[in-house]
């Protein structure tokens, strides 16, 4: 869509795909990762502190709302423009300066002394965490051969259900020992506040392994830094055919300056490129779903149908669990059976679960001022909303990060992932800060808007999302939406025939 490079063969995976070569990316990979440990963990961390930072500063439900979400603010920022940095100084600088930000946050948010304060250091930590959420998906499609591209790419949706567990798991851990959030713990600190401090561990841990880390070779590349690209290239993939993966890629770049395009996001649609639509859309739909307000507000969610503050924190970290075991399947199944089957079977049980859950709470009652489901709704609303973040996990929240590395040009990856990330902070921030004052409006509304994004964006996958399966970066490149594709192989060349064929499954 976006490069007219002609499509190399693909590698089989006999040449790249050594247990020597395999084990190598995959600890770069794993390494860079941890970027999404921080988003996840990061975005997470305040679930358990809503209900202690409320009462500690007096705050309404719309600025509460807005304390949650601030940090995803400061995310959109670091996103967009840390895609232009990392195009200009280099992936693993970026890295280093995401872990420094987010260690500063962390720190200054536990230590806050008024909302103010601490919306200050949550929209600083979102910066570090927008960074990471663009860097860490770039390098490791980068870094990986093609056959192994989707499960490592995986890998960065991993690293965020596991930050998200991990924060999860010490809120409870800290409430429980302390006896709620709002009890003292350690050297007089409430727990909320450790909650928030236990972020600089692994701020601290991400920081210090991307100083380890090679470059990524296709910055390299870019950069005309041939030499050391193919250095790279020797040390990660010995047993590959280095010389074809530096031909791919010069020649894609090449292509790209040639038809002016290099480096630009410009585009007769709307002023993009139609490929960063997609992205666009796509980091979009993730979000509307509704899926974070599961891991922000789902303590206080459980507590207002009925729960007592730490059943509602294990049922918190039963729900993570469960995300983590999803995603290890969708790692398992996405280079197997394709992007776009996986994309479409989760808008199906998204939408289901979702709309289940608007029924569940439409049966609401209010005793004694507080929200109650009764009979059998509270176990099957808890039941929804787990079946919604198995949809969810095992699709979308995985597979459209590996999207994000591979449909992007080379020479505009950075960038264009970082407008697709900051797209998606935003749309992230308005259905975090917008959930407080609709659910007190209505839930079962609330729910149901996010059950009709959910099925809108089965038609987006089917119209509109190519297939990257199995293609090296330069290949994908040349992708068509589906319905394009099929057009093109009508009344294209033979070679645009295959070509767009491929793309059509």
């Amino acid at each position: 869509m976006t490069n007219t490079s002609t499509p190399s063969t693909p590698s089989t995976p006999s040449t790249l795909g050594t247990p020597g070569t395999n084990r190598k990316v995959i600890i770069l990979a794993i390494a860079g990762a941890i970027g999404g440990f921080l988003f996840g963990f990061d975005s997470s961390v305040i679930n358990g502190a809503v209900n202690a930072v409320q009462k500690e500063f007096a705050l309404s439900g719309a600025l509460t709302g807005f304390a949650v979400a601030c940090a995803l603010l400061g995310a959109a920022a670091g996103a967009f423009f840390g895609g232009r940095f990392a195009d200009r100084y280099g992936r693993i600088p970026m890295m280093v300066v995401g872990g420094v930000v987010f260690l500063a946050s962390s720190i200054g948010s536990g230590f806050a002394f008024g909302v103010v304060d601490l919306i200050v250091w949550r929209v600083i930590g979102g910066l570090g965490i927008g960074l990471a959420s663009v860097v860490a998906p770039a390098y490791i499609a980068e870094i990986s051969p093609r056959h192994m591209r989707g499960r490592l790419g995986s890998l960065q949706q991993l690293a965020i259900t596991l930050g998200i567990f991990t924060a999860l798991l010490s809120d409870a851990v800290f409430a429980n020992a302390a006896g709620g959030a709002s009890g003292m713990y350690w050297f007089g600190l409430e727990a909320w506040r450790w909650m928030f401090l236990a972020g600089a561990v692994p701020a601290i841990v991400y920081g210090a392994i991307a100083f380890a880390l090679p470059e990524s070779p296709r910055f390299l590349v870019l950069k005309g830094r041939e030499r050391d690209a193919r250095a790279v290239f020797l040390k990660i993939w010995p047993a590959g055919d280095v010389d074809r993966e530096l031909r791919d890629m010069k020649s894609s770049i090449t292509d790209d300056q040639r038809s002016q395009r290099s480096g630009s996001l410009r585009g007769a649609t709307f002023g993009l490129k139609p490929i960063v639509w997609v992205g666009i859309i796509l980091s979009v739909f993730q979000q509307f779903v509704g899926i974070n307000v599961i891991f922000y507000y789902s303590t206080t969610l459980w507590e207002a149908v009925g729960f007592a503050e730490s059943d509602s924190l294990t049922i918190s970290v039963i729900t993570s669990i469960t995300n983590i075991v999803v995603t290890l399947v969708a790692i398992a199944l996405v280079d197997r059976i394709g992007r776009r089957p996986i994309l479409l079977a989760g808008s199906v049980g998204m939408t289901v679960s979702l709309a289940t859950m608007a029924l569940a709470f439409s049966q609401s009652e209010t005793i004694n001022g507080a929200l109650s489901l009764p009979g059998a709704w509270a176990p099957v609303a808890l039941v929804a909303a787990n079946l919604f973040v198995i949809s969810f996990g095992a699709s979308w929240g995985p597979v459209v990060w590996v999207l994000l590395g591979e449909i992007f040009p080379n020479s505009i990856r950075a960038k264009a992932l970082g407008l697709a990330a900051a797209a998606q902070w935003i749309a992230n921030f308005l259905i975090t800060v917008s959930f407080p004052p609709m659910a007190d409006l209505s839930l079962p509304i609330t729910y149901g808007m996010y059950a009709l994004f959910a099925g809108l964006s089965f038609w987006f996958v089917l119209v509109k999302v190519p297939e990257t399966n199995g293609m090296s970066l330069e290949q994908a490149d040349t992708l068509l939406p589906p319905k394009n594709a099929a057009r093109k192989a009508r009344g294209g060349n033979s070679s645009d025939h295959r070509t767009a064929e491929k793309s059509a499954r």
